[in-house]
């Protein structure tokens, strides 16, 4: 599906944006990958880290705040990933209004230009944190999901639809527990502080992301919310992984922090369809009946949750250390 395609990924320096480039290239044969972000500095390291790729590898400079900009990078395109969001909890709640413009103005004007410049497909990439949000981050994510799933309203008989892919934190992401964790262990720490003995969280890998997002390019026909079926673990447990026997002192939950990553609410249950290896929640308004989505998968029953804390698979020690050996932390 992806071959001799255009596909331009927004903030597609981090880490996610990287994985997919590697991933499409040694998989598919696209027209070309663009990749489509801010930071100059970023671009250029990785342009030197794909250099093999170069002659279908464009770089274009541009923030999402700029519509007339992503109209520009959108020309000639016929598929994009919407990656580019401030995503540091701390950091949204210390300056709401830049979250506000990035994560739900930037939104707008992708699917503003999106729909100016005949893209084909759009995915968004969302997060556990838009379901119930607790902090500005999820809250602005939560709205930019409404926007993109409402932006199918807005296709008419235009060949494009907009979907989502929604997974927590990726294994070794920046801010999440294992490179804290670890870099507490480098500096010679013999015990590894958990905020809440209860917590869990899911593990999901960045090639699983990538490949949750590919899926949804293939099969979206309009408005879904695609989710991974992943293992959980209990924040304990990783500990015990990373540091055998060590001590364990409960620190206490963080603001904007939830004891479990939350995927699937009751609310949505009304609409999720359970796959072999995924969920999807489908749009609970269809605006066009060419662009409904017609679901093959089974039903969940009334008053369905999925939740790292209520998952039916779970990761012990063993499993996560094991784990651990893939995980490739995000600098």
């Amino acid at each position: 599906m992806l071959n001799n395609k255009a596909i331009l990924v927004t903030g597609g320096t981090g880490s996610f944006g990287k994985a997919f480039t590697k991933y499409v290239f040694e998989h598919y044969d696209p027209k070309k990958i663009i990749i489509y972000s801010r930071d100059e500095y970023k671009q250029f390291i990785m342009r030197n880290e794909f250099k093999k790729y170069e002659d279908r590898l464009r770089f274009f400079i541009g923030d999402v705040r700029d519509k007339e900009r992503l109209k520009r990078a959108f020309e000639g395109v016929d598929y994009v990933v919407h990656a580019a969001a401030l995503k540091q909890v701390p950091a949204c709640e210390y300056n709401p209004a830049e979250a506000i413009k990035t994560n739900i103005g930037g939104a707008q004007n992708v699917i503003d230009a999106a729909l100016d410049c005949g893209i084909k497909k759009v995915v968004a990439l969302s997060t556990d944190k838009a379901v119930n949000p607790v902090n500005l981050y999820g809250g602005t994510k939560l709205v930019s999901d409404k926007l993109f799933i409402a932006a199918n309203a807005y296709a008419g008989s235009k060949e494009i639809c907009f979907s989502i892919v929604r997974y927590g934190n990726v294994a070794g992401s920046r801010g999440s527990v294992i490179p804290l964790f670890q870099n507490l262990l480098k500096q010679g720490k013999k015990e590894l502080p958990v905020t809440d003995y209860r917590m869990t969280r899911f593990w999901i890998s960045l090639q699983q992301g990538v490949e949750l997002v590919i899926k949804a390019l293939e099969e979206a026909k309009g408005g879904e919310t695609f989710i991974s079926k992943i293992p959980s673990f209990k924040i304990t447990d990783l500990a015990q992984a990373m540091c055998p026997g060590c001590e364990m002192p409960e620190v206490g939950i963080r603001e904007g922090e939830k004891l479990h990553e939350i995927m699937v609410t009751v609310e949505d249950s009304l609409t999720t369809y359970e796959y072999e290896k995924h969920f999807i929640v489908y749009p609970q308004m269809v605006w066009s009946e060419h662009k409904k989505a017609a679901p093959t998968g089974k039903k969940v029953p009334e008053g369905f949750s999925y939740s790292s804390g209520n998952n039916t698979e779970w990761l012990n020690v063993e499993q996560i250390q094991e784990l651990l050996k893939t995980v490739d932390l995000e600098k």
